[in-house]
């Protein structure tokens, strides 16, 4: 049995394998074959932080495979409500065949993954979100720029940045990270990341300067700048993140035919521009809609290592 936690824990054979799955279960949908391949499982959706995508991604994934959902929020549950995590974990696992956890601290996916008895997904935490990168790679793959893929993050340090560390270091491609001051990944992070790089070939580059990290990239990709919990610092890093805007200007320096993600939500004005978001909406929503698809994936091949 495996859990989904982070991409650190896979090999370059395993993500692709899980994201060819992924892309012929779309391809079978898009055709009106319908598979339940996973017929009358059931999969425990815990979230401590809401969300848009994650929700009707996996409840509508666990449904098309044949499966149901079970929504459980704080309000449902006693997780963070006095009992312990591993008495939760013990729980739910005995009457659920997977289980995904959106939360806060990746130590608490980590210990529910510890007790579990089934499948734990990452549906993200403060640390990682590797579900979403799936389904940017899986969107990359499709618009054909993931073959020598030279990848441009810009914005924050955080969650979504440390998942393309991963991805990169595991598949071997080359990604440029531009982070403010102060705002640089985890130093524990990135050193993983240079590990892996040495056995994958991939190149990894970080620095202050967005256009420096932009300039001739195939795809370019950011994050909000703010993100749950960091309510309180919003107005303040406006100011830090100055200059870190995807606009027409900074895209005018990728690649000519460049691609550009987001993982959405996204705050027009703020990490993208208005003109940019809308400019390259097709791939944007096709990347939304692609977490279902790739979750789907993960699902199936999480369910036949049991």
């Amino acid at each position: 049995m495996k859990h989904f936690l982070t991409l650190r824990d896979f090999t370059k054979e395993e993500i692709l394998e899980i994201i060819d799955l992924g892309l012929q279960i779309k391809k079978d949908l898009k055709n009106g074959i319908h598979k339940d391949y996973m017929p009358k499982k059931t999969l425990a959706m815990i979230f401590e932080k809401s969300s848009t995508r994650t929700r009707v991604s996996f409840e509508t994934g666990i449904y098309q495979l044949g499966g149901h959902g079970l929504f459980l929020s704080n309000r449902d549950i006693h997780l963070g409500r006095g009992e312990p995590v591993k008495d939760t974990a013990r729980v739910i696992s005995s009457m659920c065949d997977m289980v995904m956890i959106r939360t806060f601290e990746h130590s608490k996916i980590e210990e529910f993954a510890s007790y579990s008895k089934v499948p734990v997904i990452n549906g993200l935490t403060d640390s990682y979100h590797p579900v979403q990168l799936l389904a940017d790679y899986m969107t990359m793959i499709e618009y054909g720029v993931a073959e020598n893929a030279v990848v441009a993050y810009v914005g924050d340090g955080n969650n979504m940045t440390h998942s393309w560390l991963m991805l990169a270091s595991k598949l071997g491609f080359e990604l440029r990270i531009a982070t403010p001051k102060g705002y640089e990944v985890d130093s524990k992070v990135l050193e993983d990341a240079y590990a892996f790089a040495k056995l994958s070939g991939a190149k990894i580059f970080v620095t202050n300067d967005p256009k420096e990290a932009v300039k001739g990239a195939n795809v370019v990709t950011t994050d909000t700048w703010a993100s749950m919990g960091q309510e309180d610092e919003k107005e303040q890093r406006i100011k830090d993140f100055a200059g870190y805007m995807v606009d027409d200007l900074m895209m005018c320096i990728a690649d000519k035919n460049a691609k550009f993600l987001h993982c959405l939500p996204a705050y027009r004005g703020q990490e993208v521009s208005e003109s940019v978001l809308e400019g390259h909406s097709d791939i944007v929503f096709d990347e939304a809609e692609n977490r279902l698809h790739a979750q789907k994936g993960l699902m199936v091949w999480l369910d036949r290592q049991r």
